[in-house]
């Protein structure tokens, strides 16, 4: 018998960590990941485990995004010290992410303490340091796609590509009990068939339990083709305005997706003379991440790029500008028009973005182009709902600037692709819904009984099943 208790990505779409129990593999997590939304120091600080670290064997990792690792520190700072499974490459990003997590957390952390002793307030201590960051990579241990790898007494795990960033992985559970094999999938976050840059998920066919992602069991996305159209579109109308485009950047795959689709636009000459800033430290290094992995991406347009553009996203797009530094950074402010921006964090809930914002939001010749999932409470969704005004550090903004949404550029799987995936399994498998806010799960539950007579589970935080 093997328990699975939902711990994160309920019925929500951040703070992936769901806890599985069995004799033959013991305790271990799938994904140990942050939510997402709010104040981010005062996020942190909430955020408590419904276990004790220590007695967790393993965490298997589907990917490196925040929101299925974030939290890794923390629990290596409470105890945990067994083993980080998954791939080699996520393996490599780990390192980038977390330090520029813990960085920003322990910078933000800083100026909340600044501020409470200003106001006679006790100072917040934080929940893990850059040592715990070290001990987490320590513990790390990055294989191949496909490899069969022993856990616990009776127990092999093998990781699969997903197809969603670098590194992504479906993860596979089989685990030996009392004469009997159970497999267990998860799927992580399943990337979308038309990616630029990735390969299509790899499609698995026996499983006893399915644990589905559902970011968008509600609609499909445009194809990449459309989405190049609608960039080159809105570059323009920008252009013709005098103002400049601000993107929120996720860091790891959305990123290096935009900047092949403006890489494209340049070489095709329709990217006028604007002038590309890269400003994200954490990007920058993620870029270069891909940099050395680009061989194993596998999309049709990446394989038709020259030797010469395929050893680096860097040099093809040339007129790229990076900003490492807080110096560089601020010195975008002094171009008026003619920027594309791209800086991080994504869903708007730190980073250089909401600088960025300070200084254009408020001018209708600008526009904000977000190019991935908003998830609730964040400041990106906030603007994608229409707010008319939004606070930044502690003041109020108008919100004048174009808001544009490039759904195509996507890393998940919309409907289609989801319904695609989950009927390769034959015979039909338990299938739980997970990593999805209702309304997606809802509508995605009902399409698949009514097209495969499927029935799914969708479990809130908390619950457990037995198989």
């Amino acid at each position: 018998m093997a328990t699975i208790t939902f711990l994160g990505a309920a019925q929500e779409v951040t703070g992936s960590c769901h806890l599985l129990e069995s004799p033959a593999l013991g305790s271990v997590l799938l994904d140990c990941g942050m939510h997402q939304g709010g104040d981010a120091v005062e996020r942190i600080q909430d955020e408590e485990f419904a276990f004790e670290p220590a007695s967790i064997d393993a965490v298997l990792l589907s990917h490196a995004h925040l929101d299925h690792c974030g939290m890794l520190p923390k629990l290596y700072h409470e105890g945990f010290r067994g083993d980080i499974i998954c791939n080699r490459a996520t393996a490599e990003l780990l390192d980038v992410m977390l330090h520029d997590s813990v960085g920003l957390y322990l910078r933000d952390l800083e100026r909340t303490n600044i501020r409470n002793a200003r106001r006679g307030r006790p100072s917040v201590a934080p929940i893990f340091d850059m040592e715990d960051v070290e001990g987490v990579l320590g513990l790390c241990r990055g294989h191949a796609y496909g490899e069969r790898i022993e856990v616990g007494p009776a127990g092999v795990v093998a990781f699969h590509d997903a197809g969603h960033i670098l590194g992504s992985s479906i993860v596979e559970v089989v685990i030996n009990e009392q004469d009997q094999q159970k497999t267990l999938v998860f799927s992580g976050d399943l990337g979308k068939h038309d990616s630029v840059l990735m390969n299509q998920p790899t499609t698995l066919q026996k499983a006893d339990v399915v644990l589905l992602e559902s970011t968008y069991g509600d609609r499909d996305h445009r194809d990449e083709e459309s989405s190049m159209l609608q960039l080159r579109d809105i570059l323009k109308e920008t252009w013709r305005r005098g103002g400049s485009v601000m993107i929120p950047a996720f860091a790891v795959g959305r990123t290096q997706d935009v900047l092949f689709h403006l890489g494209c636009l340049h070489h095709e000459g329709e990217l006028d003379n604007w002038q590309v800033f890269l400003d994200s430290p954490m990007a920058i290094a993620v870029t270069r991440v891909y940099d050395r992995w680009l061989d194993l991406l596998d999309g049709d347009e990446v394989r038709h790029l020259s030797d010469v553009h395929r050893t680096s996203l860097e040099t093809f797009l040339p007129t790229l500008n990076l900003a490492i530094d807080t110096e560089e950074s601020m010195a975008i402010n002094r171009i008026k028009s003619g920027a594309i921006i791209i800086a991080g964090s994504g869903m708007c809930t730190g980073g250089r973005i909401r600088h960025h914002f300070k200084q254009r939001i408020w001018d209708n010749r600008n526009t904000i182009l977000f190019t991935g999932y908003q998830a609730r409470g964040t400041l990106g969704r906030i603007i994608v709902d229409g707010a008319k005004q939004v606070k930044l550090f502690n003041e109020e903004y108008v919100v004048k600037a174009q808001i544009e949404t490039l759904g195509g550029l996507s890393a998940h799987a919309g409907q289609r692709g989801l319904m695609q995936w989950i009927g390769n399994f034959q015979p039909q498998p338990r299938t739980v819904l997970v990593h999805g806010e209702p309304n997606a799960q809802d509508a995605l539950r009902q399409k698949l009984w009514e097209e495969q007579r499927l029935s799914v589970e969708i479990p809130a935080r908390g619950d457990s099943i037995v198989y």
